[in-house]
C-alpha cells in the first residue's frame, strides 16, 4: 500500500464527498446543536491546514489542524469505510502533530463525540488527554474534549 499525505483543498471533489459523508455520520450520531462540523468553506480559511490520504488518486482520509492563539486544533478527521483499520487515521494524526510542531504550535486540541469509540482510543493511545471544553465550546451531552502537548 502506497499512501501519500499531502495537503489538498477542501473543494476537491474527492474531499468534498469524503466531507459530505462525515458530516452525515455525524449528523446521523449526534444532535445538530452538538455537531461542530467544518464546511467547506471554512475548511478553506488561510489558518487552516487541510490534509488528504491518498492512494492510486483516490482520497481515503482527511483531517485538518484549525491554528488557535497558542494552540492548534483537530477537526475534520475522516477516514472512509473501506479503508477503516489500515492505519490512516493515526498516520493523518502523526503528520498534523509533526506540521504544528514545525510551525513551533506547542498544543494540540480537539473535541471528539462519545459515540466515536474507535476515534477516543486513537487520541487516548497517542497521548491526548481528556481536559473540559476550549475556546467556543460548551459542556453538552456528547462531547469530549482533549490534549496533547508537542
Amino acid at each position: 500500500m502506497s499512501i501519500t499525505i499531502a495537503p489538498v483543498s477542501p473543494r476537491d471533489p474527492r474531499a468534498e464527498a469524503l466531507l459530505l459523508e462525515s458530516h452525515a455520520l455525524m449528523g446521523a450520531l449526534f444532535p445538530p446543536e452538538e455537531n461542530y462540523c467544518l464546511d467547506i468553506d471554512a475548511l478553506c480559511a488561510p489558518e487552516i491546514t487541510f490534509l488528504g490520504a491518498e492512494e492510486n488518486g483516490v482520497l481515503l482520509g482527511c483531517a485538518a489542524i484549525a491554528r488557535a492563539e497558542g494552540y492548534a486544533e483537530v477537526k475534520s478527521m475522516f477516514v472512509s469505510p473501506e479503508a477503516r483499520g489500515l492505519g490512516l487515521a493515526r498516520r493523518l494524526l502523526q503528520h498534523l502533530e509533526r506540521t504544528a510542531q514545525a510551525e513551533g504550535i506547542p498544543l494540540l486540541r480537539l473535541e471528539t463525540g462519545d459515540k466515536l469509540p474507535a476515534a477516543m482510543a486513537l487520541y487516548e493511545s497517542t497521548g491526548f488527554a481528556r481536559r473540559g471544553p476550549f475556546g467556543g465550546y460548551v459542556e453538552n451531552s456528547s462531547s469530549l474534549f482533549y490534549e496533547k502537548t508537542l
